[in-house]
């Protein structure tokens, strides 16, 4: 996301048109899905975004991602042990037994 950013606003330099540090910021947040939405609102209450520098807004991004992905993968594990299924053992018995019972009902 970031490479794609870069070359847009360095295209829109080329032909005139920059953005301040804190409008591109604010764009990115714009631009993040639903399921950053608490990021956005804490990155807006806890940090002055005008003074913000764009390499410590996306280090604080991509540490957010990091953390997701590790969330999502322990997540993914506890459901796995979950679902782990108990395997019975089969008790063997002789056939001794077997035929001893058969011949005791037989008598009857």
């Amino acid at each position: 996301m970031l490479t794609r950013f870069t070359n847009i606003t360095n295209a829109l330099k080329s032909i005139g048109k920059s953005y301040t540090n804190n409008e591109m910021v604010r764009k990115i947040l714009r631009s993040l899905p639903i399921a950053w939405m608490p990021k956005v609102t804490t990155t807006k209450e806890a940090k002055d975004l005008s003074t913000l520098p764009m390499e410590e807004f996306i280090g604080s991004l991509m540490t957010h991602e990091l953390n997701l992905k590790s969330q999502e993968v322990e997540e993914v594990k506890k459901k796995e042990e979950k679902r782990k299924t108990i395997a019975l053992k089969a008790r063997e018995e002789s056939d001794d037994e077997d035929q001893d019972e058969l011949a005791m009902i037989t008598r009857k």
